[in-house]
């Protein structure tokens, strides 16, 4: 496994997203969990809207029942979202933890990020959030989800604790972090900046990007992964296999952490031999020209 250091945490590279375990029988959570910590996964991404909040209700059944799990353990969760808008107040901040720590059976969360941009978002008054939850040790470091570059960087104007993470979708048929930078200075499709340069924000002040829906094409519309949709990119994947000795899901996995950013990759998936299997993607350090080659397959195209 490799690791990131995020704000003095050594968080695996490979993160279990835990929006789909809402409905998992406790015998089959434990079982994932475990396969997850003996391939030294050790890094679970929760929001307080998984599965309405079952999500966090079933993984803290899991810690209830377990002691001593808890401190193998680095727990992330997010806050932010709610019916029909987006809601950054101190006042929802506050209560959106209390009840993911309620749900969750734990008295902190090593990290808890905002989940989309709120439009109304005033730096000052997350500030006043940020400062009570970690006087009060329930937060014990921050980050965001979905923001670009000016967003993030009015947020902390306001903060003093440093945000530490930023989780914005990426894979390899969701490039757009990359696209646009690669594109420069031409008129390709490619070349239009929608994320206001939040890869290279990212590196240059220090947060960890988290890749979500890592399998995933377009905005949840399924995995690209066998799909027949994309004869050329699953071809290469499968040649560069047989070249590197591992799943094609594994490739997609090394794709992404091959990526000199340092991301994590947080994989949704609740079948614990294909979580190991991800996790075999953590031993392959793809060459430029696979890479690049991966890159073009998924249907990309260099100036």
């Amino acid at each position: 496994m490799k690791y990131r250091q995020i704000g003095g945490l050594q968080a695996s590279a490979v993160a279990v997203g835990c929006m789909r375990i809402a409905k998992m029988e406790p015998a089959a959570l434990s079982t994932f969990v475990h396969t997850a910590l003996d391939n030294g996964v050790n890094f679970f991404d929760h929001a307080d809207i998984y599965g309405g909040g079952e999500s966090e209700s079933v993984f803290g059944r899991l810690l209830a029942a377990e002691p001593g799990l808890r401190d193998k353990l680095i727990l992330q969760s997010k806050c932010g979202i709610r019916p029909n808008m987006y809601d950054f107040s101190k006042e929802h901040i506050l209560k959106s933890v209390d009840g993911i720590l309620s749900r969750l059976g734990t008295d902190h969360l090593d990290l808890l990020l905002l989940h989309r941009p709120d439009a109304l978002m005033e730096p000052e008054e997350v500030a006043e959030a940020f400062d009570e939850l970690e006087r009060s040790g329930k937060v014990q470091r921050f980050g965001v989800s979905n923001f670009n570059a000016r967003q993030i960087a009015l947020l902390q104007s306001g903060l003093k604790q440093k945000l530490l993470v930023n989780q914005l979708q990426f894979g390899l048929k969701c490039t757009g972090l990359i696209d646009h930078a690669l594109c420069t200075n031409t008129e390709f499709p490619h070349s239009a900046d929608r994320d206001g340069e939040a890869l290279d924000y990212c590196r240059l002040n220090g947060l960890t990007i988290q890749a979500w829906s890592p399998f995933q094409y377009g905005f949840f519309e399924g995995v690209f992964l066998g799909d027949p949709k994309f004869p050329e990119l699953n071809g290469k994947l499968d040649e560069l296999s047989g070249k590197y000795g591992v799943s094609p899901q594994a490739l997609a996995t090394a794709w992404i952490l091959r990526h000199p950013a340092g991301m994590q990759v947080i994989c949704g998936t609740t079948n614990a031999q294909r979580l190991q299997d991800i996790c075999t993607g953590c031993g392959v350090e793809l060459s430029r020209e696979d890479w690049y080659a991966l890159y073009l397959a998924a249907g990309n195209k260099l100036p």
